[in-house]
């Protein structure tokens, strides 16, 4: 039973931190370049036009949630098999989510580096 406990954590660390980071890139894409608005408008300007963002600030929950998860999934396991995992795991994610929801260019390298990380947690997990 721990092992569910271990790998739900983790899926919610991997799950929660890519919603994190593409929630993030959405809104610094949606904002815009800081140079550009920092030269306009000054950095109070920059500042309170990255900070009014409500995509960047549920960004930034999920990630508040992926490091919550992290906490929980170390309580439960080692961090040899939680850090490698998670850390591995989201890479993968990201490389997914960044193509099917940011409309991002992957290209062969990232996917064949992608594949061998998880090969990598798979062989950790044996």
């Amino acid at each position: 039973m721990n092992h569910v406990y271990t790998w739900g954590s983790i899926a919610l660390v991997v799950v929660a931190s890519c919603c994190g980071d593409v929630l993030t890139s959405l809104a610094m894409k949606r904002v815009g370049d800081l140079d550009e608005i920092r030269s306009r408008s000054g950095l109070w300007g920059a500042i309170v036009k990255v900070t009014s963002s409500g995509t960047l600030w549920m960004g930034m929950a999920f990630m508040a949630l992926a490091f919550f998860s992290l906490l929980l999934a170390l309580s439960w396991a080692d961090v040899s098999l939680v850090g490698p995992a998670s850390a591995s795991l989201t890479f993968l994610a990201n490389a997914a989510a960044g193509h099917f929801f940011l409309r991002e260019r992957v290209d062969h390298r990232r996917w064949l580096a992608a594949i061998f990380v998880a090969a990598g947690v798979a062989l950790l997990a044996m």
